[in-house]
């Protein structure tokens, strides 16, 4: 076989396995961790042999110079799709917990998902392109290649969060995520409050095959997310515990169903009866709390309202499948009146297992600014 073909063969075969790979990697949920690396460096691997059989192309993209609208319009994408695919090499490492766990200051999980949600935009744009050019039949290929965005654009979007939200089960070992180095909190200890599912919810009996990405099985008990949070706290400094939980109606099982309570709750502007919790005697609270429609859930507003926080710190951990804090620092302080509201941490649900080195610095850099204010 000619070197020609050999090598257009070898193109052909990268090219197929790149848009298969990309598709395997928008299923973590299924893949798992691990393995999502792993393909994360093959698809890498794949682009660079592309790359380099493609040299000459590639070379030729930024010379317009008479091409048609079409090719043009190819050219931009296909230069858009590695400027897109280079961005991402560096938000791959930056996500890593394995491979490359160095790189962690890089990460940011949500770009991560919207440039991988662009690229396979861009790829499948990419491809159709080249079926365009090609083709007599244009209108035809161009509605292909819009079904393709539409659909790539639905994957990424919304598929990806579906699945991680109702098919994901986090499992973790309890005394090796919980388990640590220890702070010295100067002052009178705080109190940590937190808001979650688990204690507030009616689960169903095999919610275990369904656990989502807002629960975990800690050696098979059923645990929420903000109580992990909650205890790794704990067990770094001496501080007290308590949970919000609601005294009434429960939420539902379903994750979807919660979400649509929580939403008509926010819009109701409801304040659910919770068991009180008394902050009088503490100077310092640490909330923490999931986003919900982008600001606390009701129980947690319930609990802000019902105390007087002036002269108090409070610390905020928002919890989230998104990003940031969405509006709920503003409305935090306008709940919490008088108190001092500190940002502390936004945590991607995923990342909440290994979030306690996380939590332990901002510890340690409160502890150092105490000392600091006090002379000590």
């Amino acid at each position: 076989m000619e070197k020609k073909k050999i090598t257009e063969l070898v193109g052909i075969v990268v090219d197929i396995l790149m848009y298969v790979i990309l598709l395997v990697q928008m299923i973590y949920v299924f893949t798992g961790n691990i393995l999502h690396e792993v393909l994360g460096v093959a698809f890498f691997v794949c682009l660079a042999i592309h790359i380099i059989i493609k040299r000459k192309y590639l070379l030729n993209l930024w010379k317009f110079g008479n091409k048609s609208a079409a090719r043009k319009t190819a050219d931009i994408a296909t230069i858009l799709l590695m400027i897109v695919s280079v961005v991402m090499i560096v938000s791959s490492m930056g996500v890593s917990r394995t491979l490359f766990p160095h790189f962690s200051f890089l990460g940011y999980t949500n770009l991560h998902v919207y440039l991988a949600t662009t690229v396979l935009v861009l790829a499948v744009f990419h491809g159709g392109m080249k079926g365009f050019i090609r083709t007599e039949k244009k209108k035809r290929a161009a509605v292909f290649i819009a079904c393709g965005c539409i659909v790539s654009i639905a994957v990424g979007s919304f598929l990806v969060p579906y699945l991680n939200r109702h098919f994901k089960i986090v499992r973790i070992n309890h005394d090796v995520v919980l388990n640590g180095e220890k702070v010295n909190w100067q002052g009178s200890k705080p109190l940590v409050v937190y808001f979650t599912r688990v204690g507030n919810t009616d689960f169903k009996n095999d919610v275990d095959a369904v656990s989502g990405a807002s629960l975990m099985l800690s050696d098979g008990e059923l645990i929420g997310n903000n109580q992990l949070i909650a205890e790794m706290i704990e067990n770094a400094v001496d501080c007290d515990v308590k949970a919000i939980t609601v005294t009434g109606d429960k939420y539902p099982s379903s994750y979807g169903d919660t979400v649509s309570v929580a939403g008509k709750e926010l819009r109701r502007k409801a304040r659910p009866d919770i068991e009180p919790i008394d902050v009088s005697g503490y100077d310092a609270v640490i909330l923490v709390y999931p986003l919900w429609w982008g600001t606390v859930p009701m129980p947690v507003a319930a609990f802000l309202e019902s105390n007087d926080f002036s002269g108090k710190e409070l610390y905020i951990i928002a919890t989230q499948g998104s990003s940031g804090y969405g509006s709920s620092v503003d409305d935090i302080e306008n709940m919490a009146k008088g108190a001092n509201v500190h940002k502390v941490i936004s945590i991607y649900c995923d990342d909440i297992p290994g979030s306690r080195d996380k939590i332990v610095k901002w510890l340690k850099e409160v502890t150092k600014n105490k000392n600091d204010a006090t002379g000590v």
